[in-house]
């Protein structure tokens, strides 16, 4: 996996040579993260939390608004329970924790959500913002970490923001210890030197390398695609934001570089032999959200957004519908009831439910209590599903997802 690194100082996004002289600064964040988010997951950095700067706190609504738009892992001064949960309910994917990183601090917090960062300065791991070093090595806390934590984040320190290399003897020391997945940092520069280390066994997040143009994402991704195996073709899965599958396409070297560079669903034509923008001439475009490799790096899967039918046939999707719902319910009742809410149409009743607050809290109470008091299977159904549409009309008045509810539910696991 890609992972494109932005690190954050005053609502800024910053490159910093060894963690300490600031070499150059991005103002549009959002810009930025909109466009590293087709090749993989964001890694947002605190630098700020980290150093322990006045500015601490200050990044805190943009990593929010980062975390709300894209697939992101936090760190940055994650130095105590409580924040490491408040970024899971953020909806943070993974929070990594340096400082702090320990089988007592990790006790009770969600396993699959938390992060190690081992930062390494010469064979130690340092911590504090890179400004103490400890007495342990990175790979002896690994092995002390991995029963506690779903991956690492190996820095090599003394070469970060150099575009020197990395170091692959010590990153391979870390590699020996644990067989959880590591992402390695730290003077990264060149396109052949990522796919090496994604041969050993590691992700890469990227820097200094991609913000200076030493490395493109898009050399980056395509050059780890093995286009061999397919005899110069990838089977492309093109699935929506829900998950649904809507169509399997093939890509190229050239189809795969367009499609990165210009955020759409461009493949190759198997029939005419040539690059094919799904969309050009039916108007039914795929806007590119995010594109992954499989664990072979033989094929890949393009998250899109889709607009009107996928298939040729009219359909949403070349496939048949998965059994129950075409569409992921939840999803689509929230879609429905925003814009019956939105556009408030008279007689809707959704939309006078979310007008009148007093109105809404008493069906609620009304509907959990129907809930309590069904006796039979049908009864529960039925009743169940009054209870969760009134909830769905309570998120849509209050501009709440359920993904949103879903990272709560995800920060309270233990």
């Amino acid at each position: 996996m890609l992972i494109p690194s932005i690190d954050l100082m005053g609502g800024k996004a910053v490159q910093l040579e060894r963690g300490r002289e600031k070499k150059l600064e991005v103002d549009d964040v959002l810009g930025l993260a909109a466009r590293f988010s087709r090749y993989g997951e964001l890694a947002v950095i605190d630098l700020d939390r980290a150093i322990g700067t006045p500015d601490a706190g200050t990044n805190d609504a943009l990593v929010r608004e980062l975390c709300r738009r894209h697939a992101c892992r936090v760190g940055g001064g994650v130095r105590t329970k409580e924040r490491a949960v408040e970024l899971v309910k953020w909806g943070a994917r993974k929070v990594i924790v340096g400082t702090k990183a320990s089988p007592e601090f990790f006790a009770g917090l969600p396993r699959d959500a938390m992060m190690a960062a081992l930062d390494v300065d010469g064979d130690r791991v340092v911590t504090h913002g890179w400004t103490e070093k400890s007495d342990f090595t990175a790979s002896e806390q690994a092995r002390t970490l991995t029963p506690f934590v779903s991956g690492f984040l190996v820095t090599i320190v003394d070469r970060e923001g150099m575009l020197g290399g990395t170091d692959p003897e010590r990153l391979a020391a870390v590699r020996k210890a644990t067989e959880l997945p590591i992402a390695a940092a730290g003077g990264i520069a060149s396109v052949e030197e990522i796919v090496r280390l994604h041969d050993a066994g590691f992700d890469t997040q990227l820097g200094m390398s991609i913000y200076t143009g030493r490395v493109t994402l898009t050399d980056a991704f395509v050059a780890l695609t093995d286009f061999a195996k397919g005899g110069g073709l990838a089977p492309t899965v093109v699935r929506d934001e829900a998950g649904l599958v809507l169509m399997l396409a093939y890509s190229d070297a050239a189809s795969l570089r367009h499609a990165l560079d210009y955020g759409v669903g461009a493949y190759h034509s198997r029939s005419r032999n040539e690059l094919w923008v799904k969309g050009a001439t039916s108007g039914h475009t795929q806007r590119l959200v995010r594109a992954d490799f499989d664990c072979d790096r033989d094929a890949l899967c393009f998250t899109v957004e889709q607009t009107g039918p996928a298939c040729h046939t009219g359909a949403r999707a070349c496939f048949p519908p998965p059994p129950g719902p075409d569409a992921p319910w939840d999803r689509e009742l929230l879609a429905t009831l925003t814009d019956r809410i939105a556009k408030a149409k008279p007689g809707s009743y959704s939309a006078k439910l979310a007008s009148n607050s007093a109105y809404l809290a008493t069906k609620l109470s009304e509907e959990a209590d129907e809930v309590n008091r069904a006796r039979t299977r049908d009864e529960l159904r039925w009743e169940a599903a009054d209870l969760v549409y009134h909830l769905a009309v309570r998120l849509a008045a209050d501009g709440l997802t359920w993904d949103e509810v879903a990272a709560e539910l995800r920060a309270r696991r233990k």
